[in-house]
């Protein structure tokens, strides 16, 4: 069976749109409770969200259909995702609930779930829950009087949060010295991120920091780091920090305003891992969309890079299955197995910040260890996700582009697991060559699809 609601990341969509409706909300409280729900002692269940407008609505429905299973539920309020995960973990919890669609824009919202131990949920799960939803299993279960579930605020998770960010940072340093931009993009970490590097001693210049409900990712954090760029070159800063809506991703910029991505960062923190002998089987996981520059970096530095299928999720999952401890997309999310569960930008930050004061090294410096072999994403729009295999106009067309690139080069051709998008990666030595591939593959596309090009 294949699952209807969840993607890559959860249930996601426009907000008060099917399927993220209310309606749908409280259904997934009950499956949620009922999947974790046991006899033996009362339950509970943290709910956290960012900074969208529709996150009061969404949660007052989760937090509703939780409690009329008979289960507690934890309210943090605004904190990033992996703030949740290590709340869930640290307080116990029985299961975390994170209102947030990332980066998506504000009238986009999410929910994903992380289990008690703060790992995301394993596809079964995601498909038990759908199949509860709409099960007379649920029906039955009614708990009335002092047996329906309470609800209860947290109110110092922030700061829980930000001592457990810092204890992450090596006891014999600090960041005094060092002046870094932060840009938390409206978003959930707006005020962790700050404190944090403030209570280690930078001096720290804030933007995307004042959430309106509408303004997360509006032109901020690490989808549009230019502002974040402009501000270091115009403030002389050391460092930029980009973080997205729910603060699980990062993105730098160096001291020279040039933008440094999540492979670079993952090169940096994974060959001075290996310089130290503390990566785990001299190994870093990376999605198939990180660059072939990483894995030439990783191999001349003695190491090896394992590959997964797009989406932090599974690249924890061959973290655990083999005993890694690093891993990461080239899109920011970065896991350090080390201290947290799943991808957390400020902590990642905080690692590679660690790296610059101990080596001294400007972040510029640091980013020579991977040379980017060039590559380029086209996004096409889709009314629906057919198999490419079963389109032969389109294959035909797929195919000749790999025989030209040969082992030089690679197409990478996979659909959204959030979006109706068709994502076309290409990656070369020639940038000319590669765009030309790419417009031929989407132009096939759009015709024989009925796509419409992003952008275009």
């Amino acid at each position: 069976m294949t699952k209807k609601f969840f993607g890559t990341d959860g249930v996601r969509g426009v907000a008060n749109v099917y399927p993220m409706t209310t309606e749908i909300a409280m259904q997934l409280g009950r499956a949620v409770a009922y999947l974790f729900k046991g006899s033996d002692k009362r339950r509970r269940i943290v709910i956290g969200k960012d900074t969208r407008l529709s996150g009061y609505m969404i949660e007052n429905a989760m937090a509703s259909g939780i409690c009329s299973m008979g289960v507690d539920v934890q309210l943090v309020g605004p904190l990033p995702t992996p703030g949740i995960a290590f709340i869930t973990s640290s307080m116990r919890a029985d299961a975390g609930v994170v209102i947030s669609a990332s980066h998506n824009p504000y009238q986009d919202n999410g929910i994903k779930f992380f289990s008690h131990d703060g790992l995301k949920l394993p596809d079964e799960m995601e498909l038990r829950l759908e199949q509860l939803m709409f099960s007379e299993e649920l029906d039955v279960l009614r708990p009335t009087a002092d047996e329906v579930g309470r609800a209860f605020r947290i109110d110092d998770a922030t700061g829980r949060y930000i001592v457990f960010l810092k204890y992450t940072f090596p006891r014999d340093l600090d960041l005094r010295g060092m002046k870094i931009v932060v840009d938390c993009a409206n978003g959930a970490a707006y005020k962790v991120a700050p404190a944090v590097f403030e209570e280690l001693g930078a001096d720290v210049v804030r933007i995307g920091v004042s959430p309106n409900g509408t303004n997360i990712n509006a032109g901020c954090g690490s989808l549009f780091p230019t502002q974040l760029a402009e501000a270091v070159k115009e403030h002389g800063a050391d460092v930029g920090v980009a973080l997205d809506g729910d603060a699980d991703r990062v993105i730098f910029v160096d001291e020279a305003g040039r933008e440094v991505d999540g492979d670079h960062i993952m090169a940096i923190c994974a060959t001075h891992m290996l310089g130290e002998g503390t990566l785990a089987h001299n190994t870093l996981v990376a999605t198939v969309m990180s660059n072939m520059g990483l894995d030439i970096a990783l191999r001349r530095a003695g190491g090896a890079v394992v590959k997964t299928g797009v989406g932090d999720r599974y690249v924890v999952e061959e973290m655990l299955k083999k005993g890694y401890n690093l891993g990461g997309e080239q899109s920011g999310h970065m896991i350090f197995f080390d201290h947290n569960t799943t991808g957390d930008g400020v902590l990642s930050a905080l690692q590679t910040l660690a790296i610059m004061q101990r080596t001294g090294q400007p972040l510029s410096q640091l980013a020579e260890v991977m040379t980017a072999l060039p590559q380029l994403l086209v996004n096409v729009r889709v009314k629906e996700k057919v198999d490419l295999a079963t389109v032969p106009a389109v294959q035909r067309v797929i195919d000749a582009c790999n025989e030209e690139l040969g082992e030089t080069g690679r197409v990478l051709i996979r659909y959204s697991g959030t979006e109706p998008l068709l994502r076309i990666m290409l990656e070369g030595e020639n940038d000319q060559q590669i765009q030309r591939l790419a417009d031929e593959i989407a132009d096939a596309v759009v015709t024989h699809l009925q796509g419409t090009r992003e952008g275009a």
